[in-house]
């Protein structure tokens, strides 16, 4: 049964992957960055200043709402995780080291998204009746489309997120955790599903402002822990640093001199897994982090808006682009294991049941290879993991409750079904097939972005305005 449900995500997601999502993302992040002015780079200043100006891991308990630090290290709780190693490492495998190319474009467009989703999220948040913030793409869907069309559309997006974020993803994240794990220290993949799905509990239990504490706290830790890492393995492949960056812009444009097939489809192979694997790991347009966003007590919506730029930077620019070095420099050349392989050959070392490599598996190697030690290139992977898994667990399940509730209208019994199903999916998700898992949160992620850039471009003017009036 996994197997035909697999074919079936599959086949549905190749298609959203290879045409809607290029065409959304890329088409939003372009107008966008037009509309505003090239904000991404305008701003990358005063976003890097608002963020780390001030910066403090004990932002305090707030009257409602969230400090911006504390807003910006919830998205990016939710933004770093599996995405960027293990999704980065399989679309490394599937469309080659161009496809990290592709990430980036994608990133540097999706600044301009995301900057346009924190404004809007600012300018549409409510106070619901216990004086808390709400805010997220259903209240700026509704204010785009303030009819029987936006109704739907903020109904359809609400479901996909509940699914997408509270559920499937929650599901990746154990997955990849209990998989990681059971690798490096040999623990049963049930045993790491319930530690998860305990502690998990443990933080929501506490609301938004033991999360809050929780996520300003472990971000930068986790950050830090993963790029210290990185670069002593970088240290250590130091000669081959050349070659790795050359690989990535050669096969960016001819993959097929890699992944074999034609040129066409190799490119679009490439370009669609840097869309969807970019997508995936900083969320740019998904509409996931203005949950985050709406919640920051700023003065004006543009100030969270650079901030929520910054929050794309450092997912892709900073710490996926670490798992892609680390991964190429090791494995693809030099003595690496896939050095010199092409067509053929490269897919059965990618693919398959002959594989040698996977992308659960690629960071762990790329780690035991470079220092010469599997216990502690898989030991090192486990733990990153663990911390980037899990923070994503604690973001994505607390922009799915707020989704929840707009579903159920606040009902203290749909929050707490929302809570035991969700915490059920984290527990499911350590024991379930890893490649139906991704397909299963692809899916549903891709049906979030559909009606959150709809409704961005409809509101385009609020967003230039504010970017023109910084």
């Amino acid at each position: 049964m996994q197997e035909t449900l697999l074919n079936l995500v599959a086949n549905a997601n190749k298609y959203l992957s290879d045409y809607i999502l290029i065409i959304l993302l890329v088409g939003t992040g372009l107008f966008f960055t037009f509309k505003t002015k090239f904000v991404q780079v305008r701003c990358f200043g005063e976003g890097m200043k608002q963020t780390f100006g001030n910066l403090k891991l004990r932002g305090g308990k707030q009257a409602s709402g969230l400090s911006s630090f504390q807003a910006l290290a919830t998205a990016i709780a939710a933004q770093v995780g599996t995405g960027n190693i293990v999704g980065a490492s399989g679309a490394i495998l599937i469309g080659g080291p161009g496809a990290i190319f592709w990430m980036w474009i994608i990133a540097f467009l999706g600044m301009a998204t995301i900057y346009a989703e924190a404004v809007l999220a600012q300018e549409t948040k409510v106070k619901d009746a216990n004086g808390e913030i709400q805010g997220g793409p259903v209240y700026y869907i509704k204010k785009a489309f303030p009819n029987g069309f936006g109704t739907f559309l903020s109904v359809f997006f609400a479901i996909a997120a509940v699914l997408a974020l509270g559920f499937m993803g929650s599901m990746v994240q154990s997955n990849s955790i209990a998989e990681t794990c059971n690798t490096a220290f040999g623990i049963p993949v049930w045993v790491m599903g319930l530690v998860v799905a305990l502690i998990s509990a443990f933080i929501f239990i506490g609301g938004v402002q033991r999360l809050a504490s929780v996520t300003e706290k472990m971000v930068p830790f986790m950050a830090f822990l993963y790029i210290i890492g990185g670069l002593v393995i970088l240290c250590v492949r130091i000669k081959f640093i050349p070659e790795t960056f050359g690989m990535i812009f050669k096969y960016a444009f001819t993959p097929s001199a890699l992944i074999g097939g034609g040129i066409g489809y190799a490119l679009k192979t490439a370009i669609s897994q840097g869309a969807k694997r970019g997508l995936f790991s900083n969320e740019a347009g998904m509409g996931s982090t203005p949950h985050a966003h709406a919640m920051a007590n700023v003065e004006k919506p543009h100030d969270q808006g650079v901030v929520a730029m910054i929050g794309v930077f450092i997912d892709t620019f900073i710490v996926l682009t670490m798992t892609a070095l680390v991964v190429i420099s090791c494995l693809y050349v030099g003595d690496g294991p896939l050095a010199g392989l092409a067509g053929d050959a490269y897919l059965a070392a990618t693919s398959g049941a002959e594989a040698i490599v996977s992308k659960t598996s690629a960071m762990q190697m790329a780690f035991s290879g470079a220092i010469g030690s599997e216990l502690f290139g898989n030991s090192f992977i486990a733990v990153c993991l663990f911390f980037f898994a899990l923070s994503t667990i604690i973001g994505w399940n607390f922009f799915g409750k707020i989704n929840a509730q707009y579903l159920t209208k606040n009902s203290k019994a749909g929050t707490l079904l929302y809570a035991v199903i969700s915490i059920a999916f984290i527990f499911t998700g350590s024991l379930l097939s890893n490649d139906l898992v991704w397909e299963l949160t692809d899916f549903f992620n891709y049906l979030m972005v559909i009606p959150n850039v709809i409704a961005l471009v409809a509101l385009y003017k609020i967003v230039a305005k504010n970017a023109k009036n910084k």
